[in-house]
């Protein structure tokens, strides 16, 4: 089930706000635990029972890990049961595929179908288990709680990670009140409107372009990098949106990534959740930058590898990973301190880099992504523009201005300062109207919408 789906807005979470605010506090985690789990089975029956197991098993990993003498065997213990989940469900037939390719086997592929949210809720719970070792906080004390934040519907099959020490005084306390409620609401509305009144209609703009030109190819992946943002960033907000309705405030998991001044500040700005957690987990234990840069620069390929390769089972992920693997390791070693001078040109920069690397990240083909690269660099012989291109180009003008205004933090910034000005109570009257008139539209949209995926489900 999508978020953004007239199911989900007007069934599901009507019925669940009404349960959830009625029942005593003490029943709150089990509401949101059996409602989560409805959520999960609605959208995967069969594989519910790999969330469950994850659930007891990362619940029993971390006590031993927590009390047991031979802690660190339960945390490698824990270690493979996760990755071996993973790689089964998700890179089973990747495997297969390339044996053949390599052997020249006739391996039949087994066909696996990826459980939902399965890189996500993994991902959480293998950090659970990595902290309760590194002593950074106590296992959960009851089961139900650890379900719950395991299994919590908001961030549960797209992110963003939500770390255990993040909402664990919120899982055994938490208030909701008004305000929360209001912030929430309006967070959600926001994320589904830069889903459905953005994203979607960006995704079927990109799918009208037919690469002829020299615009077009460059057109195309622009569109899917600003597609691709406000997909991922929308469902973001209506997460943690829904997160600050029931009383959870989850970290923030994009902050406006396509005005960054280097490839090194997009990281920190974009999947700040997921960058975060290889950081932590990976990285650092790797050794980080502390043992001489040949084992820096091999760390952060590691990283970068798994990085990529945690995306999906196909290699122009894993070739998009080490893309960017490079491009750090060339910006740390002296890049970036001859870009930090230039005032214009580090955006240009890393724009173009970014555009690339989705290029890279929506082309399954791996030829496709040299015949795209040598449009866009005029290595093809193809004509600067099209009547197509400028036909659809002029039909989608406003989208595309509104995209480029939308995906920096102008208009943020500019009703902050009028909210500390005498306007502040004529601000407030139109948030609302503007937030009842979005989710009025976007409704409207997604009544009459045949095009409606979201992008990071299948990873």
């Amino acid at each position: 089930m999508l978020f953004s789906s007239i199911t989900f807005i007007y069934y599901f979470l009507p019925i669940l706000l009404l349960v959830y605010f009625i029942v005593p506090k003490k029943y709150k985690n089990l509401v949101l635990l059996i409602f989560s789990l409805i959520f999960y089975f609605l959208g995967e029956p069969k594989y519910i029972v790999i969330l469950i197991l994850s659930c007891l098993l990362n619940y029993y990993f971390g006590k031993k890990v927590s009390t047991d003498k031979n802690k660190k065997l339960w945390l490698i213990i824990s270690i493979i049961y996760n990755v071996g989940q993973l790689l089964v469900f998700k890179y089973t037939d990747f495997f297969i595929e390339n044996i053949n390719n390599i052997f020249n086997s006739g391996i039949n592929y087994l066909y696996i179908v990826m459980p939902i949210g399965i890189s996500f809720f993994t991902f959480q719970a293998m950090g659970y288990v990595f902290d309760i070792y590194m002593g950074k906080h106590k296992p959960a004390s009851r089961l139900l709680d650890f379900m719950t934040y395991i299994s919590l519907f908001p961030q549960l099959v797209a992110g963003p990670i939500v770390r255990y020490s993040d909402v664990e005084k919120d899982l055994v306390k938490r208030e909701s009140n008004f305000d929360k409620f209001g912030e929430g609401i309006t967070r959600f509305v926001i994320g589904l409107s830069k889903k459905v009144l953005l994203a979607n209609v960006l995704g079927e703009f990109a799918g009208d372009l037919v690469e002829v030109d020299l615009l077009s190819s460059w057109l195309k992946p622009i569109l899917f990098t600003l597609q691709i943002y406000f997909d991922f960033s929308g469902y973001s907000d209506m997460a943690i949106g829904l997160g600050l309705i029931f009383g959870f405030r989850f970290l923030e998991n994009f902050n406006y990534p396509l005005i960054a001044s280097s490839i090194t500040d997009f990281w920190r700005r974009w999947h700040m959740s997921l960058s975060s957690w290889f950081r932590d987990y990976v990285y650092i234990p790797l050794g980080g930058n502390r043992k001489g840069l040949l084992k820096q620069i091999r760390n952060i390929f590691v990283v970068w590898f798994l990085t990529g390769f945690w995306h999906g089972a196909s290699w122009n992920f894993i070739i998009w990973g080490l893309y960017f693997g490079v491009i750090l390791v060339i910006e740390k070693m002296f890049l970036k301190k001859l870009i930090d001078r230039t005032k214009v040109l580090k955006y240009i920069y890393t724009s173009i880099i970014v555009v690339i690397s989705f290029l890279i990240f929506s082309t399954d083909n791996i030829k496709d992504i040299f015949v795209s690269l040598g449009n866009m660099f005029m290595i093809n012989d193809i004509p600067l523009t099209s009547s197509s291109t400028i036909y659809y180009l002029k039909n989608n003008l406003v989208l595309l201005i509104i995209s480029i205004i939308g995906a920096t933090p102008l208009m943020k910034c500019l009703v902050e300062k009028l909210r500390l000005s005498k306007f502040k109570k004529v601000v407030e009257c139109l948030e609302i109207v503007i937030v009842i008139s979005l989710l009025i539209l976007t409704t409207a949209f997604l009544v009459d919408a045949s095009f409606n995926p979201f992008l990071y489900f299948r990873f």
